[in-house]
């Protein structure tokens, strides 16, 4: 069930935290004096009460999400818990509003990847006795919380569940040195505590309800094509945020799928790899121009704050501002257009239907060699084409397509390291070196079709254009040794052998 009647951006807030499991008849432990903290403030007490959402055969719990509308306590309200690392969670929350059984759009849209249309239901209902003490320095600072909870839980479904058990938890308060952490958990377990090995309360109530998260399926493919999936997933709620880096993130996933089904395409059923593989360069081509923007923009405004003053002539920074601030906003609301579409998410359900099935998948060592080996032979074919042209637009779009054969090679690397181990490790770092050289060589022919279109709208705003004109020629310039570089680093890499895995 989803709200309409709730807007506004969640508040983010970063969540350090352990849970201890601790017998009912055991004291609370007092953590005084430990490392930093000198006072165990008095404590207060709370009763909460939380509703948890989630599809009927619990997609967020699998993923370690929890989506929850909580009342009582100093933060109630609508949470959203986003596993980030070992005893690390990010919590978006939204004020209370709506209906009580109805999702907020806001939340329910940043899950959509993993929902995949399916109706967020009330899955579990938690009461909680909460006891929480403030953990304080040597000068009242607050450096992190302890709380003793007492929770009676009832999971939904078809099969009902209800518990009743106490947990403890310490949580790490904003800015506070992680390592407080580590001593606070020496001295809880000291005190009878044991680590829990529940990462929430949700999947403790729910983890006989909720179906097994997908372990390594003994599928090399398989197993590299549901990482990357998960990948996907995970910063598609990043692009929906405007998170730092999630479209670049959630683009070199959706690449890295294309090429695992291009390269390793006789090994799956060939209409569903090059169905699967054309969407995901559908989905490439929508988020490119978002993390195009982004790289453009600020190596732009970089290199003109380099420039001595007196070259830099007019309203160059606010033009090109105006500029890439119109470029980015259209790029934005395309990749999200893109995210929300039907299209969309038939890719993520046929990409999980296709990882979901290893055993269909062939990958004896044989066929997996000669996938990675054709990469190379490409590799180096587009090399001894590119060579073979003059300076010009055609050498650079040649020089884009070793770039892009590079990225396939190495990408392929990847996806076999399980059975490679180190074998081609000198290989990828060969490979990824000629790709990183073109990737900056491309990065600068591309720049100079905008600096272009940048100096006309200058001259036609009668503004002056000379320091586009001076940028540009500075990227002509970049752009050839970017070309020296490879060339020779090209030549210092033929001249060994192919390594033995390959041949």
């Amino acid at each position: 069930m989803v709200s309409k009647t709730q807007g506004g951006a969640p508040v983010a807030e970063a969540e350090i935290e352990r849970k201890y499991d601790l017998a009912a008849d055991r004291p609370i432990p007092r953590l005084v004096p430990v490392g930093p903290v000198t006072n165990q403030a008095d404590p207060r007490v709370d009763l909460l009460d939380a509703t948890y959402f989630d599809t009927p055969d619990f997609r967020l719990a699998q993923a370690g999400i929890t989506l929850r509308r909580r009342l009582g306590g100093s933060d109630e309200g609508w949470h959203l818990k986003l596993p980030v690392g070992e005893d690390r969670r990010e919590e978006l929350r939204l004020p209370l509003g709506g209906k009580p059984d109805k999702v907020p759009g806001g939340l329910a849209r940043l899950v959509r990847a993993h929902t995949l249309g399916a109706k967020l239901v009330q899955a579990a209902h938690l009461r909680t006795e909460r006891t929480s003490y403030a953990l304080l320095d040597a000068e009242g600072r607050e450096l992190a919380t302890l709380t003793d909870d007492v929770v009676t839980g009832e999971a939904g479904g078809d099969k009902a569940h209800l518990d009743r058990w106490r947990e403890i938890e310490i949580e790490l308060s904003p800015g506070a040195d992680p390592a407080v952490l580590d001593s606070l958990d020496q001295a809880v377990v000291s005190a009878g505590a044991e680590r829990s090995r529940w990462p929430s309360k949700l999947r403790r109530l729910t983890d006989e309800l909720v179906p097994s998260a997908r372990g390594a399926s003994g599928s090399v493919l398989a197993d590299y094509l549901a990482e990357q999936l998960d990948v996907l997933r995970r910063n598609d709620i990043g692009v929906r945020r405007d998170a730092d880096d999630a479209v670049h993130q959630m683009r070199v996933a959706s690449r890295r799928l294309r090429s695992g089904l291009k390269t390793f395409g006789r090994s799956f059923d060939a209409d569903v790899a090059n169905g699967l593989a054309a969407e995901l360069r559908w989905l490439g081509g929508e988020l490119g121009p978002a993390r195009d923007t982004e790289v453009m923009a600020a190596r732009l405004h970089d290199e003109v704050k380099a420039l001595p003053a007196e070259l830099v002539l007019g309203n160059v920074e606010q033009l090109m501002t105006r500029h890439f601030a119109r470029e980015a906003e259209e790029s934005k609301a395309r990749a999200i257009r893109a995210l929300d579409s039907k299209r969309y998410t038939e890719l993520l359900r046929a990409l999980e239907k296709l990882v979901a099935k290893p055993r269909k998948i062939k990958e004896g060592k044989k066929e997996l060699r000669k996938a990675v080996a054709r990469t190379d032979r490409k590799l180096r074919r587009a090399v001894a084409a590119a060579s073979e042209l003059e300076s010009g637009a055609e050498q650079d779009a040649a020089l884009h397509e070793v770039r892009k054969k590079a990225k396939r090679a190495r990408y392929a690397a990847d996806a076999v390291r399980p059975v490679t181990g180190k074998k081609l490790r000198k290989w990828r770092k060969n490979v990824k070196a000629v790709q990183s050289t073109l990737g900056t060589h491309h990065d600068l022919v591309v720049t100079r079709e905008t600096l272009r279109l940048l100096g006309l709208r200058a001259y036609a705003e009668n503004e002056n254009a000379f320091t586009y004109g001076l940028l540009h020629g500075r990227s002509v310039a970049s752009a050839e040794a970017a070309h020296r570089r490879f060339a020779g680093e090209w030549q210092e890499w033929s001249k060994g052998s192919r390594p033995k895995w390959l041949k």
